[in-house]
């Protein structure tokens, strides 16, 4: 099934997608307490075969199929990433070994979700303003330790999530081993829908699924990967997450960057005049098959407010 979350009248509601139309829940119903309930499946069934009158998702405000989650833990798990922004740090471009040992992420900001209608404003100071396609698992159920065998039957659903990057905040603050932090948490899109994983079982891989990502600025093509091109897959990400505490209901596992989906990789391979950042009026549209489109605008961020620097030799 394929689920989304649309503006309405008098707040958000949930429905169900098919053959583009929308199929609505009830209304105070929201994704993330049919998640902890877990009556998903179970409402969009009944959605489905309940006669009240659909809507054509093409006249509905989208907003992210979960807006509010518990947490937001961001992986990297794309090896062609990784090596082409090494580069942009001035290294040898080789992969670290710790790399290949466990998958990697950081948390991001849960109060920064957009939904693929919203504007995208650049983050505070930013000249250095970039992209990231990824593919996002939402948890479904609790569990701790869980054993990667076990850990696909923790995935709820798949969406597109954009991981919006301030590159230079985000290089800058990493010089003193902490982070990223505010050079990631202005903005994360997700969207268009959630989508189960019954519905993508024709095209799994060991990893994930055989499918295409793509990224277009202002029409022009920056990149494309394979979906499979996952190095660690979804329940290894899991494990490691959950390794030695919860996770929960709406936590969102966002995949990492696919190959030749940020600018950050672009500049890594052929230098900064490659392409120039995000800049407001630029239009970004990413699309992963079966997943959907998404298309946003760069919208004029705010200056930063002034802090002063620390007291030295205190």
């Amino acid at each position: 099934m394929r689920f989304v979350t649309y503006a309405d009248d008098d707040g958000d509601r949930v429905g169900v997608l098919h053959h583009d139309q929308v199929h609505p829940l009830g209304r105070g119903v929201t994704m993330l307490g049919l998640l902890r309930d877990g009556t998903l499946r179970a409402a969009g069934e009944q959605a489905l075969a309940a006669p009240a009158a659909t809507r054509a998702v093409g006249d509905l405000r989208l907003r992210a199929p979960i807006p509010d989650p518990p947490a937001v833990r961001d992986f990297m798990t794309f090896e062609r990433h990784v090596e082409g922004v090494s580069r942009l740090g001035g290294t040898d471009a080789t992969v670290p070994e710790r790399w290949y040992e466990a998958p990697a992420f950081y948390f991001t900001n849960p109060h920064a979700i957009l939904g693929p209608a919203d504007d995208v404003p650049v983050p505070p100071g930013s000249r250095m303003f970039d992209l990231e396609l990824e593919v996002a698992a939402v948890i479904g159920r609790t569990g701790r330790d869980i054993h990667p065998d076990d850990a696909d039957a923790y995935v709820a659903g798949y969406t597109i999530l954009v991981d919006w990057s301030a590159r230079d905040v985000q290089f800058a603050e990493m010089q003193v081993r902490l982070g990223p932090t505010k050079g990631k948490d202005t903005a994360t899109t997700l969207g268009p829908v959630l989508v189960t994983p019954d519905e993508l079982q024709p095209w799994r891989t060991d990893t994930s699924f055989d499918l295409t990502m793509t990224v277009d600025i202002n029409g022009e093509r920056l990149g494309q990967d394979r979906w499979s091109s996952m190095a660690f897959s979804y329940a290894d990400m899991i494990a490691y997450a959950s390794r030695g505490t919860e996770i929960r209901p709406g936590d969102i596992l966002g995949s990492g960057t696919c190959g030749g989906g940020c600018l950050a990789e672009l500049w890594g391979r052929e230098g900064l005049n490659a392409h120039r950042p995000l800049q407001p009026g630029d239009v970004v549209t990413v699309t992963v098959e079966q997943l959907g489109t998404m298309t946003t605008r760069v919208a004029p961020g705010v200056e930063p407010i002034p802090i002063p620097p620390a007291r030295r030799g205190r």
